[in-house]
């Protein structure tokens, strides 16, 4: 008798929750404004054709990795353009690539060119990706290097 009476007191005490909790979430609709800004802001595209928003970190050489964006910190994300600082980490290739060292140097990272992603008609992407070095650079590159972005 005292198990029948544990059991109806659970089925009844889940029953009152799940009650509350259905009249909480129908009484406050959920708050989709964040969401809908982030729509309506361009997103910049990763290797695997992922949608990005502010990433920490960027793979450059989405062959093989021998370039990347790291520890980005962005000071602008708007319609028409993103800025971050971080680091570009870049494999010397000496004497070969899978042989070489990783070097970093400080950048400033500019998105900018939104254009209408054909993946996902909907969605504005980032086109332009524009890298200025703030001092040392790798070998061969120039201070300003201006990459077309992948759709």
């Amino acid at each position: 008798m005292r198990g029948s009476l544990v059991g109806t007191a659970v089925t009844l005490a889940a029953g009152a929750m799940l009650t509350a909790a259905m009249t909480t979430a129908s009484a406050t609709p959920p708050d989709t404004s964040a969401v809908q800004a982030r729509r309506s802001q361009p997103v910049l595209v990763d290797c695997s054709f992922q949608r990005n928003v502010r990433p920490a970190d960027f793979i450059l050489a989405c062959g093989d990795g021998n370039s990347r964006l790291l520890g980005l910190h962005w000071t602008k994300w708007g319609s028409r353009a993103a800025m971050a600082d971080g680091l570009n980490a870049v494999n010397d290739c000496k004497p070969y690539c899978a042989a070489g060292k990783f070097h970093s140097y400080r950048v400033t990272v500019r998105l900018d060119s939104p254009a209408r992603w054909k993946k996902h008609p909907g969605v504005q992407r980032f086109t332009r990706m524009t890298l200025t070095y703030e001092g040392a650079r790798p070998e061969g590159f120039n201070q300003v290097v201006v990459y077309p972005l992948w759709s």
